[in-house]
């Protein structure tokens, strides 16, 4: 999976390639059965949800990463899922608070991280596409679910000195992978690639069909 592709899809950090050799992604799938859930795509989870392709996750996780690096680092993860992504940022050091609408796909997911030794993610039960307020300011915003616009809540609480945060933007079926910098008042985006991700639902998201 790491060679071929991460490594081959120009994702070069070392320390986020072991990341990704150390979290036993079939762990954290609803079947898991190697090597079905280290193919080059998304995996269904309960509720409607998925794990996104490798790829996906190791593109969104770089693009994130805070001008002082990782570890340390204060990081928000909207859309726990099966927890797949938060332990790869635990795995690189950063101190991940991360929220669920799905109060059953977050009790899974503290399990999971539990039984694979990610003691200190703090997991919460919410609407996404407003933050977790409480612990802001945040270095990283990884939204791994689609929505309209970035929701004014999550820019809000970016560190002023550099946080990032990517999300996919756009419609239900078609989105960019954006990132979004914040420098004080200064707000400044890129966007990276087309993805398909799963809707935020939520206030400053989509709605609920």
């Amino acid at each position: 999976m790491v060679r071929e592709q991460l490594e081959a899809r120009a994702i070069t950090d070392p320390a986020l390639l072991d990341a990704f050799r150390r979290v036993p992604r079939h762990a954290f799938a609803a079947e898991p059965e190697p090597p079905t859930a280290y193919g080059d795509h998304a995996l269904p989870l309960p509720a409607g949800q998925t794990i996104s392709q490798p790829y996906i996750v190791a593109a969104m996780t770089s693009a994130a990463q805070p001008p002082g690096g990782w570890r340390g680092a204060q990081v928000l993860e909207v859309g726990t899922g099966s927890g797949y992504q938060a332990a790869i940022l635990a795995e690189l050091g950063a101190e991940v608070v991360s929220i669920e609408r799905h109060r059953e796909l977050s009790r899974l997911a503290a399990e999971q991280l539990v039984a694979n030794g990610y003691h200190g993610v703090r997991l919460l039960v919410g609407d996404g596409s407003e933050g977790a307020p409480e612990w802001a300011p945040y270095d990283a915003i990884i939204v791994t679910a689609a929505g309209p616009s970035i929701p004014q809540p999550l820019i809000d609480q970016l560190a002023p000195s550099g946080g990032r945060l990517v999300m996919p933007i756009g419609s239900r079926d078609h989105q960019l992978v954006t990132v979004v910098e914040r420098h004080g008042s200064e707000v400044r985006t890129r966007q990276l690639e087309p993805a398909v991700f799963v809707p935020l639902i939520g206030e400053h998201g989509f709605t609920d069909e």
